[in-house]
Protein backbone atom coordinates (compact mmCIF):
# COMPACT_ATOMS: atom_id res chain seq x y z
CA UNK A 1 0.00 0.00 0.00
CA UNK A 2 1.15 3.40 -0.80
CA UNK A 3 1.95 5.95 1.30
CA UNK A 4 -0.68 8.36 0.28
CA UNK A 5 -3.19 5.13 0.86
CA UNK A 6 -2.07 4.70 4.34
CA UNK A 7 -2.32 8.07 5.03
CA UNK A 8 -5.71 8.31 3.45
CA UNK A 9 -7.31 5.10 5.72
CA UNK A 10 -5.70 6.24 8.97
CA UNK A 11 -7.53 9.73 8.09
CA UNK A 12 -10.54 8.05 7.58
CA UNK A 13 -10.41 5.85 10.74
CA UNK A 14 -9.86 9.47 12.31
CA UNK A 15 -12.97 10.94 10.97
CA UNK A 16 -14.60 7.33 12.05
CA UNK A 17 -13.33 7.62 15.51
CA UNK A 18 -13.92 11.55 15.90
CA UNK A 19 -17.57 11.01 14.31
CA UNK A 20 -18.69 8.76 17.16
CA UNK A 21 -16.98 10.81 19.78
CA UNK A 22 -19.34 13.50 18.50
CA UNK A 23 -22.32 11.76 18.70
CA UNK A 24 -21.87 10.49 21.77
CA UNK A 25 -21.48 13.98 23.18
CA UNK A 26 -24.43 15.74 21.09
CA UNK A 27 -27.13 12.37 21.39
CA UNK A 28 -25.44 10.43 24.14
CA UNK A 29 -26.54 10.01 27.89
CA UNK A 30 -25.52 13.39 29.81
CA UNK A 31 -23.32 12.65 32.69
CA UNK A 32 -23.51 16.29 34.56
CA UNK A 33 -19.81 16.70 33.95
CA UNK A 34 -17.89 17.91 30.96
CA UNK A 35 -14.82 16.15 32.31
CA UNK A 36 -16.38 12.57 31.97
CA UNK A 37 -18.60 13.34 29.12
CA UNK A 38 -15.28 13.88 27.44
CA UNK A 39 -13.72 10.66 28.63
CA UNK A 40 -16.26 8.23 27.49
CA UNK A 41 -16.25 10.15 24.27
CA UNK A 42 -12.36 9.93 23.85
CA UNK A 43 -12.61 5.93 25.05
CA UNK A 44 -15.46 5.77 22.26
CA UNK A 45 -13.01 7.08 19.82
CA UNK A 46 -9.87 5.45 21.10
CA UNK A 47 -12.36 1.59 20.55
CA UNK A 48 -12.68 2.59 16.93
CA UNK A 49 -8.96 3.11 16.41
CA UNK A 50 -8.33 0.22 18.01
CA UNK A 51 -10.90 -1.74 15.47
CA UNK A 52 -8.70 -0.07 12.43
CA UNK A 53 -5.42 -0.99 14.05
CA UNK A 54 -6.45 -4.66 14.23
CA UNK A 55 -8.31 -4.39 10.88
CA UNK A 56 -5.01 -3.16 9.65
CA UNK A 57 -2.62 -5.30 11.88
CA UNK A 58 -1.06 -2.44 12.70
CA UNK A 59 -1.28 -0.34 15.72
CA UNK A 60 0.48 2.45 14.61
CA UNK A 61 -2.98 3.55 13.56
CA UNK A 62 -3.09 5.00 16.97
CA UNK A 63 0.32 6.80 16.82
CA UNK A 64 -0.94 10.57 15.38
CA UNK A 65 -4.03 10.14 18.13
CA UNK A 66 -1.77 11.02 20.78
CA UNK A 67 -1.56 14.97 19.20
CA UNK A 68 -4.69 15.14 17.62
CA UNK A 69 -7.30 14.38 20.35
CA UNK A 70 -5.73 17.52 22.76
CA UNK A 71 -7.64 20.08 20.36
CA UNK A 72 -10.62 18.38 20.00
CA UNK A 73 -11.15 18.10 23.94
CA UNK A 74 -10.28 20.93 24.67
CA UNK A 75 -12.66 23.04 22.25
CA UNK A 76 -15.07 20.74 23.10
CA UNK A 77 -14.82 21.65 26.90
CA UNK A 78 -14.43 25.60 26.28
CA UNK A 79 -17.23 25.41 24.02
CA UNK A 80 -19.79 23.50 26.62
CA UNK A 81 -18.82 25.42 29.90
CA UNK A 82 -20.78 28.16 30.94
CA UNK A 83 -17.58 30.92 30.70
CA UNK A 84 -16.86 34.43 29.10
CA UNK A 85 -15.34 33.50 25.62
CA UNK A 86 -12.80 36.59 26.09
CA UNK A 87 -10.80 35.51 28.94
CA UNK A 88 -7.07 35.47 27.88
CA UNK A 89 -5.92 32.45 30.09
CA UNK A 90 -7.87 30.30 27.98
CA UNK A 91 -6.93 31.70 24.73
CA UNK A 92 -3.60 30.86 25.53
CA UNK A 93 -3.75 27.81 27.03
CA UNK A 94 -5.83 26.86 23.19
CA UNK A 95 -3.08 28.25 21.60
CA UNK A 96 -0.32 26.44 22.86
CA UNK A 97 -1.65 23.09 22.93
CA UNK A 98 -2.88 24.24 18.91
CA UNK A 99 0.43 24.84 18.39
CA UNK A 100 1.94 21.53 19.63
CA UNK A 101 -0.52 19.16 18.14
CA UNK A 102 -0.15 21.20 14.42
CA UNK A 103 4.11 20.54 15.60
CA UNK A 104 3.78 17.21 16.14
CA UNK A 105 1.25 15.98 13.72
CA UNK A 106 2.68 17.15 11.11
CA UNK A 107 6.35 15.89 11.89
CA UNK A 108 4.19 12.42 12.02
CA UNK A 109 2.57 12.91 8.86
CA UNK A 110 5.95 13.69 7.19
CA UNK A 111 7.35 10.50 8.69
CA UNK A 112 4.89 8.09 8.10
CA UNK A 113 6.41 5.75 5.62
CA UNK A 114 3.09 3.62 5.44
CA UNK A 115 1.37 0.92 7.08
CA UNK A 116 3.49 -1.51 5.44
CA UNK A 117 5.93 -0.55 8.86
CA UNK A 118 4.88 -0.61 12.13
CA UNK A 119 6.54 0.85 15.88
CA UNK A 120 9.07 -1.47 16.57
CA UNK A 121 7.63 -1.57 20.36
CA UNK A 122 4.04 -2.54 19.29
CA UNK A 123 5.29 -6.11 18.31
CA UNK A 124 7.50 -6.30 21.23
CA UNK A 125 4.34 -5.67 23.61
CA UNK A 126 2.23 -8.03 21.77
CA UNK A 127 4.55 -10.82 21.82
CA UNK A 128 5.22 -10.76 25.57
CA UNK A 129 1.77 -10.75 25.81
CA UNK A 130 1.40 -14.29 24.60
CA UNK A 131 -2.42 -15.63 24.08
CA UNK A 132 -3.33 -11.98 25.72
CA UNK A 133 -1.86 -10.54 22.66
CA UNK A 134 -5.47 -8.45 21.93
CA UNK A 135 -5.87 -7.83 25.71
CA UNK A 136 -2.28 -5.92 25.63
CA UNK A 137 -2.78 -4.08 22.15
CA UNK A 138 -6.29 -2.86 23.76
CA UNK A 139 -4.86 -1.61 27.11
CA UNK A 140 -1.08 -1.13 26.69
CA UNK A 141 -1.05 0.04 23.19
CA UNK A 142 -3.94 2.12 23.10
CA UNK A 143 -6.06 2.55 26.62
CA UNK A 144 -3.42 3.15 28.44
CA UNK A 145 -1.79 6.11 26.50
CA UNK A 146 -5.65 7.65 25.98
CA UNK A 147 -5.51 7.86 29.84
CA UNK A 148 -2.19 9.38 29.86
CA UNK A 149 -2.77 12.19 27.54
CA UNK A 150 -6.10 13.02 29.71
CA UNK A 151 -4.79 13.15 32.87
CA UNK A 152 -2.17 15.65 31.40
CA UNK A 153 -5.23 17.42 30.03
CA UNK A 154 -7.00 17.69 33.33
CA UNK A 155 -5.41 20.91 33.90
CA UNK A 156 -6.70 22.73 30.86
CA UNK A 157 -9.79 21.13 31.44
CA UNK A 158 -9.60 23.61 34.75
CA UNK A 159 -8.94 26.41 32.96
CA UNK A 160 -11.71 26.09 30.37
CA UNK A 161 -14.43 25.84 32.25
CA UNK A 162 -13.61 27.30 35.41
CA UNK A 163 -13.70 31.11 35.46
CA UNK A 164 -10.37 31.40 37.46
CA UNK A 165 -8.52 34.93 38.19
CA UNK A 166 -6.68 37.50 36.09
CA UNK A 167 -3.69 36.57 34.46
CA UNK A 168 -0.54 35.85 36.85
CA UNK A 169 2.98 35.96 37.00
CA UNK A 170 2.54 32.38 36.60
CA UNK A 171 0.78 32.18 33.54
CA UNK A 172 3.45 34.33 31.38
CA UNK A 173 5.71 30.97 32.87
CA UNK A 174 3.20 28.02 31.76
CA UNK A 175 3.10 30.37 28.38
CA UNK A 176 7.01 30.48 28.13
CA UNK A 177 7.32 27.06 28.98
CA UNK A 178 4.87 25.67 26.68
CA UNK A 179 6.33 28.07 23.18
CA UNK A 180 9.77 27.04 23.91
CA UNK A 181 9.01 23.20 24.52
CA UNK A 182 7.83 23.57 20.91
CA UNK A 183 10.25 25.56 19.51
CA UNK A 184 13.11 22.98 21.06
CA UNK A 185 10.77 19.80 19.55
CA UNK A 186 10.86 21.98 15.99
CA UNK A 187 14.79 22.54 16.30
CA UNK A 188 15.08 18.66 17.37
CA UNK A 189 13.27 17.45 14.68
CA UNK A 190 14.69 19.53 12.02
CA UNK A 191 18.69 18.47 13.04
CA UNK A 192 17.53 14.87 13.14
CA UNK A 193 15.99 14.69 10.16
CA UNK A 194 19.12 16.42 8.39
CA UNK A 195 21.32 14.09 10.40
CA UNK A 196 19.32 10.41 9.17
CA UNK A 197 19.82 11.95 5.44
CA UNK A 198 23.25 12.98 5.62
CA UNK A 199 24.65 10.37 8.30
CA UNK A 200 27.21 7.44 7.29
CA UNK A 201 27.22 3.87 8.49
CA UNK A 202 26.93 3.29 12.35
CA UNK A 203 27.28 6.48 12.70
CA UNK A 204 24.95 7.60 15.95
CA UNK A 205 23.34 11.48 16.32
CA UNK A 206 25.39 13.89 19.08
CA UNK A 207 24.85 17.18 17.02
CA UNK A 208 23.19 20.44 18.07
CA UNK A 209 20.62 20.01 20.85
CA UNK A 210 21.37 16.41 20.39
CA UNK A 211 24.17 17.21 21.85
CA UNK A 212 23.28 18.21 25.10
CA UNK A 213 20.62 15.50 25.54
CA UNK A 214 19.58 12.08 24.12
CA UNK A 215 16.19 12.92 24.16
CA UNK A 216 15.53 16.64 23.46
CA UNK A 217 12.14 15.84 21.42
CA UNK A 218 10.87 13.80 25.24
CA UNK A 219 12.02 16.57 27.22
CA UNK A 220 10.36 18.98 24.43
CA UNK A 221 6.98 16.93 25.21
CA UNK A 222 7.54 16.69 28.70
CA UNK A 223 7.90 20.68 28.84
CA UNK A 224 4.56 21.17 27.11
CA UNK A 225 2.15 18.72 29.40
CA UNK A 226 4.37 20.63 32.24
CA UNK A 227 3.32 23.81 30.59
CA UNK A 228 -0.99 22.99 31.27
CA UNK A 229 0.12 22.28 34.18
CA UNK A 230 1.41 25.72 35.23
CA UNK A 231 -1.87 26.61 33.75
CA UNK A 232 -3.98 24.83 35.61
CA UNK A 233 -2.43 26.23 39.31
CA UNK A 234 -2.40 29.90 37.56
CA UNK A 235 -6.44 29.52 36.91
CA UNK A 236 -6.67 27.09 40.60
CA UNK A 237 -3.87 27.84 42.92
CA UNK A 238 -5.97 25.88 45.78
CA UNK A 239 -5.64 22.83 43.42
CA UNK A 240 -1.45 23.02 43.02
CA UNK A 241 -1.16 19.89 45.09
CA UNK A 242 -3.14 17.53 42.65
CA UNK A 243 -3.16 19.63 38.97
CA UNK A 244 0.76 18.27 37.96
CA UNK A 245 -0.38 14.73 38.75
CA UNK A 246 -0.66 14.58 34.48
CA UNK A 247 3.08 15.91 34.23
CA UNK A 248 4.15 14.01 36.80
CA UNK A 249 2.69 10.80 35.03
CA UNK A 250 4.52 11.92 31.56
CA UNK A 251 7.78 12.25 33.08
CA UNK A 252 7.44 8.78 34.83
CA UNK A 253 6.40 7.30 31.31
CA UNK A 254 9.11 8.38 29.40
CA UNK A 255 11.86 8.01 31.81
CA UNK A 256 10.43 4.43 33.18
CA UNK A 257 9.54 3.52 29.69
CA UNK A 258 9.87 5.17 26.68
CA UNK A 259 13.60 6.02 26.93
CA UNK A 260 14.75 3.13 28.31
CA UNK A 261 13.59 1.23 25.86
CA UNK A 262 15.05 3.51 22.86
CA UNK A 263 18.59 3.62 24.78
CA UNK A 264 18.38 -0.35 24.75
CA UNK A 265 17.56 -0.20 21.18
CA UNK A 266 20.09 2.14 20.41
CA UNK A 267 22.99 0.36 21.91
CA UNK A 268 21.85 -2.88 20.21
CA UNK A 269 22.17 -1.35 16.82
CA UNK A 270 24.88 1.02 17.44
CA UNK A 271 27.65 0.18 19.70
CA UNK A 272 29.21 2.94 19.54
CA UNK A 273 25.95 5.04 21.10
CA UNK A 274 27.80 4.08 24.37
CA UNK A 275 30.55 6.80 23.94
CA UNK A 276 27.26 9.29 23.59
CA UNK A 277 25.65 8.31 26.58
CA UNK A 278 28.81 8.34 28.74
CA UNK A 279 29.15 12.02 27.41
CA UNK A 280 25.58 13.54 27.26
CA UNK A 281 22.68 14.37 29.72
CA UNK A 282 19.82 11.41 29.08
CA UNK A 283 16.91 13.86 29.14
CA UNK A 284 17.72 17.63 30.68
CA UNK A 285 19.65 19.55 28.19
CA UNK A 286 22.95 20.65 29.39
CA UNK A 287 26.59 21.14 28.14
CA UNK A 288 28.00 17.54 27.55
CA UNK A 289 30.75 15.95 29.48
CA UNK A 290 34.15 15.67 28.15
CA UNK A 291 35.19 12.78 25.95
CA UNK A 292 37.36 10.26 28.35
CA UNK A 293 40.78 9.50 26.96
CA UNK A 294 41.10 6.57 24.52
Amino acid sequence: MSRSASLARVGLAYLAAFGVASAWLAWGPDTRWLWLDGLLADLLATLVVFVASRIHRNSSFYDAYWSVLPPYLALYWWLAADVARDDVRSWLVLGVIALWAVRLTANWVRTFPGLHHEDWRYPLVRERAGRLELLADLVGIHLVPTLQVFLGLVPAYVVLTRPGPGLRWLDLVALAVGVGAVLLELVADAQLHRFVRERAPGQVMDRGVWGWSRHPNYFGEIAFWWSLALFGVAASPGDWWWLPVGGVAMVAMFLGASIPMMERRSLERRPSYQEVVDRVPVLVPRPPRKARPA
